[in-house]
Parts: C-alpha cells; sequence; structure tokens
C-alpha cells in the first residue's frame, strides 16, 4: 500500500507540473506547442523484462531464431554438401553501401547547416526590419526550395539512378523522411519565439547550435531546449541493444529464406486466380508478423533506446502498451508515439489552429492522408513499383476501424478483433508486395509506358510469358 501511494503521489505530482507548463505555454504563445516529456520514462518492455513471466516469451522467440538457423544449415547441407554460411540475400538487400554513406553524410551535413542559418540569419533581421513580410517569405522560400531539393530530390535520385537495393533503399528514404520532420521541428519551434518579439527589439531568440546538433541525434521529432537527461552512460546497455538489432536483422534474413523467398517463387509461375490468393494470404501471416514484431522490436525498442542511453536521453517512451489496445484509435496512438507525437502537434493540431478548431474530422482526415502517403512513397521508392496496398490500408480499412473499433469499446474480444485484423493485414501485405516483386522481375517490360507504371504487372504475369530472370 505503501508503495502505490507513493506511486499515484509521484503520477499526480508529474500531471500537475505538465498543467502548470502547459498553461505557461499557452499564456505566453497562442501558436507555442506543449510536449511535457516525463522525466527518464523507461520503455515499457524494459519494464516487463524484468518479469521472468515475460522474460521467458523473448526466450521463446530466441528459440524459434535457433531452429530457424539449425533448419537452413541442414537443408543447405543435405542440397550442397556443405555448410553454406554465405548469407547472399544480405549481401545483395545492403548493397552498394559506401554510396549509401556518401548520401546520408551530405543530406545530414545540409539538414545541420541550413535550416539553421537560415532560422539565424532571418531571426536576426526580423525584429529591427521594416520589410518584415518580405524576409519572411525569402527565407520560407529558401527553406521549401532546400527541402524539396536537397532533402526531397537529391536521395530519391541517387535511389533510383543507381539501382540500389531494399535495404539500402530503406536506410536512405526512411532517413530522408527523418530529417525533414526533425527540420520542420525545429523552425516550427522557434520561429512563434521570433514573431512574439516586440518590434524594433532585438533579443536572442535562436537556440545554441550545439541543441541543435543534439536534437537532430536524439530519439524524438519533437524540439525541445532542454530534454530530461540521465547522469550517466551504461555502454554495456548500448552494447546489448545494437546486438540485438544485429540479431533481429539476421532473425529476418532466416524468415524470409525459409518462409517467404520458397513460396513466393513458386506462386509467381502460377497462374492468378483466387484459391492461390487467398492462399497465399494466408500462409504469408506467419511471416509477416514475425517481421512486424521485429521491426518493432529492433528499431522502436533497441535502437532508440540504444540512442537514447548513449545520449543520456531520459525519456524512453517511444511506444505504450500498444498490444493491450482495444481499439484500432488507441493502436494508433501507441503503436510508435515518436511519429505519432509529431503527426499530432504539427499536422492534427496545427489544422485544427489553422481552422478555428473547426474542422476536427478533416484534420483526423489530413493527419491518416500524410500517413498514408508517406508510408506508401517509402515502399514505391525502396521497391521499386507502385502498387498502393499500403495507402489503400491506410486511407480505407485503418480510417474505418479508427471510427468503428474506437476508445468506447472495450474488453478482451475487442483485443481478439484487433489482433485479427492486424494479423490479415500483415499476411495481405507481405503476399501483395511479394507477388509484384517476383512478377517485376519475372516478366520485365522494355519500355513500359505510364499506365504499365501504375498498373500492378502480378495481375497480367503469366507462366507464359515469365522469363528466366534470377531474382532474390
Amino acid at each position: 500500500k505503501a508503495d502505490l501511494m507513493r506511486q499515484f503521489d509521484t503520477q499526480v505530482n508529474e500531471f500537475m507540473d505538465s498543467l502548470i507548463e502547459e498553461s505557461a505555454s499557452l499564456g505566453s504563445s497562442h501558436v507555442s506547442t506543449v510536449f511535457p516529456l516525463s522525466d527518464k520514462e523507461k520503455s515499457k518492455l524494459s519494464e516487463l523484462f524484468e518479469v521472468n513471466h515475460i522474460r521467458t516469451i523473448y526466450h521463446m522467440f530466441i528459440a524459434l531464431l535457433i531452429l530457424f538457423i539449425f533448419s537452413t544449415l541442414v537443408v543447405d547441407f543435405i542440397d550442397e554438401g556443405r555448410l553454406v554460411l554465405e548469407f547472399d540475400l544480405l549481401v545483395y538487400a545492403f548493397g552498394q553501401f559506401p554510396l549509401v554513406v556518401v548520401t546520408w553524410m551530405c543530406m545530414f551535413l545540409s539538414t545541420l547547416v541550413v535550416p539553421y542559418v537560415l532560422l539565424s540569419v532571418w531571426a536576426g533581421v526580423y525584429p529591427t526590419s521594416n520589410h518584415r513580410a518580405l524576409w519572411t517569405v525569402l527565407a520560407g522560400s529558401l527553406l521549401l526550395l532546400y527541402q524539396g531539393l536537397c532533402l526531397g530530390f537529391l536521395p530519391t535520385y541517387v535511389v533510383l539512378k543507381n539501382g540500389l537495393p531494399p535495404a539500402s533503399c530503406f536506410i536512405l528514404i526512411l532517413e530522408q523522411v527523418r530529417l525533414i520532420m526533425k527540420a520542420h521541428s525545429f523552425i516550427r519551434e522557434n520561429v512563434p519565439r521570433v514573431l512574439s518579439l516586440e518590434p524594433n527589439k532585438a533579443s536572442k531568440t535562436v537556440p545554441q547550435f550545439t541543441q541543435y546538433i543534439y536534437f537532430l541525434f536524439a530519439p524524438t521529432l519533437i524540439y525541445r531546449d532542454k530534454y530530461p537527461r540521465n547522469p550517466c552512460i551504461r555502454w554495456g546497455y548500448v552494447a546489448t541493444k545494437f546486438s540485438q538489432v544485429l540479431g533481429c536483422l539476421f532473425y529476418a534474413y532466416y524468415i524470409f529464406v525459409r518462409l517467404c523467398i520458397p513460396q513466393f517463387r513458386s506462386i509467381s509461375m502460377q497462374l492468378f486466380d483466387l484459391r492461390a490468393m487467398v492462399l497465399c494470404v494466408f500462409n504469408s501471416i506467419l511471416p509477416g508478423v514475425l517481421v512486424l514484431f521485429l521491426a518493432f522490436f529492433a528499431f522502436l525498442h533497441c535502437w532508440l533506446n540504444a540512442f537514447a542511453e548513449m545520449l543520456r536521453f531520459g525519456d524512453r517512451m517511444f511506444y505504450k502498451d500498444w498490444w493491450n489496445s482495444t481499439s484500432f484509435a488507441n493502436y494508433y496512438r501507441t503503436w510508435n508515439v515518436v511519429v505519432h507525437d509529431w503527426l499530432y502537434y504539427y499536422v492534427y493540431r496545427d489544422f485544427l489552429w489553422m481552422t478555428q478548431k473547426r474542422f476536427r474530422a478533416a484534420a483526423m482526415l489530413v493527419v491518416f492522408t500524410v500517413s498514408a502517403v508517406v508510408h506508401e512513397y517509402v515502399l514505391a521508392i525502396c521497391f521499386g513499383f507502385f502498387y498502393p496496398v499500403m495507402f489503400c490500408l491506410f486511407m480505407c480499412f485503418g480510417m474505418v476501424f479508427n471510427f468503428v473499433l474506437n476508445d468506447r469499446r472495450k474488453g478482451p474480444i475487442w483485443n481478439v478483433i484487433m489482433w485479427t485484423l492486424l494479423f490479415l493485414g500483415q499476411g495481405v501485405l507481405i503476399c501483395l508486395y511479394s507477388q509484384e516483386w517476383y512478377a517485376q522481375r519475372f516478366c520485365p517490360i522494355q519500355e513500359p509506358s505510364f499506365l504499365d507504371l501504375l498498373k500492378p504487372r502480378s495481375w497480367t504475369c503469366t507462366p507464359q510469358t515469365n522469363t528466366a530472370v534470377d531474382a532474390h
């Protein structure tokens, strides 16, 4: 009872502190953004893994990885008469990695310099200038031009021009999206400070350059001058998290080698029919769910916690207990808190502010649209074809489930329904995108028209037109 009362008292104090901070921020500026960061919050899995019963589930996944490795070694030994440890799929997926590093360095250094310099120059001129609107339009135009050309066009051009393989593509394109979101947050949070200054009164409103550098590396998309900090760095913890990321990478490799490639390589040789599609979707649920868990654990838990530890970043609430969700509305809020907060504050709330809080449904639609477009853009560029499965799932089923399976749905049955639909969605994604991947390689078009680029190749690719193209 004493521990429970202390915990309750701590939570009440944190809640009151956040309310005071919000009130102060709202009083100083009507466009300021409030993002209270809880002090030294642990990730949910870090707390759960302290319980032996939950940690056993983690051990079960390790045991499954060992079985995947063992089965692959045995099959390769039977087929080849020797142990095969070449990992050719990983080598292919991360091909042209030096080009990826060089391109990322250009992206990062430009993000490090251009937004900060533009903000500094504009903030130095704006308070004392008689042509404020002109300077604002000029600085804003230069920022949009930079984001469109350097952060928008350059990485996409490098990916498409050099035909980068999937994993290398994902590194560049996801970093492209991350840096654009970071730059927007930095500008969005600091412009109101300059606008709130009285005319002809200069003041130091631009953050220090070191604060901006820290923000670019910090595992958050919301800029703040200061963040909760831990007193020390646990380098053993950092090494453990990075080793878990590496383990998840090999885990995904064996999932694709044992569960995906054999199935879809044979399916691509068959006629497209309803029976094959249904079997494909249900056979893809297991690898799809495993890939979902691995992506969540590797990035949202291990990768972000490793960087948070190295930077002594105190707030580890990168996700919440999304697995307990009884509605898709709660799932969307808790699956990826880092991205959700950015969408909430800079898309949803800013849209409501611009429309004077009159179109909440439209604001939610804009959020779904932005998220769906970005997800589909990433997949289209990285896979090298346009097949808007993710976009349709977001805009159609995602929107419907958000309203139908809302927060009023409580009880275990709704959690079962949420998991069932989530599993089915992963099966659809893995099945359709894998079919299209092989169709693009087995049924190539030498000079495709614009309509050919929009039409899924898997719908018309038949065994009679297949070419013997070896593809991963």
